[in-house]
């Protein structure tokens, strides 16, 4: 998982049916200090999450482990809003 942040939405009017429904956000990696990270991704949102959240996000064949996404054509998903972060 990497901890990121939303920074933006993607919209797609043309894309493949597996997407179709699919709310695409774009998500940076940040460090533990909350500085944004390079490189970006797409995720699909399956958490209902805005642009400036916090969130966690799998990418490969865990992107497909969801309800909503298995059998799609889907490489990266927000599955958690991050609420806070502790570190002792």
């Amino acid at each position: 998982m990497v901890l990121g942040k939303v920074i933006g939405s993607v919209v797609a009017t043309q894309k493949d049916e597996s997407l179709v429904g699919k709310k695409l956000m774009l998500v940076k990696a940040i460090d533990l200090e909350g500085n944004l990270l390079e490189p970006f991704v797409v995720a699909v949102d399956v958490v209902g999450v805005g642009i400036g959240e916090k969130v966690l996000v799998v990418n490969g064949s865990s992107a497909r482990m969801t309800d909503e996404t298995r059998e799609r054509s889907i490489d990266s998903v927000i599955v958690a809003k991050v609420d806070s972060i502790n570190i002792s």
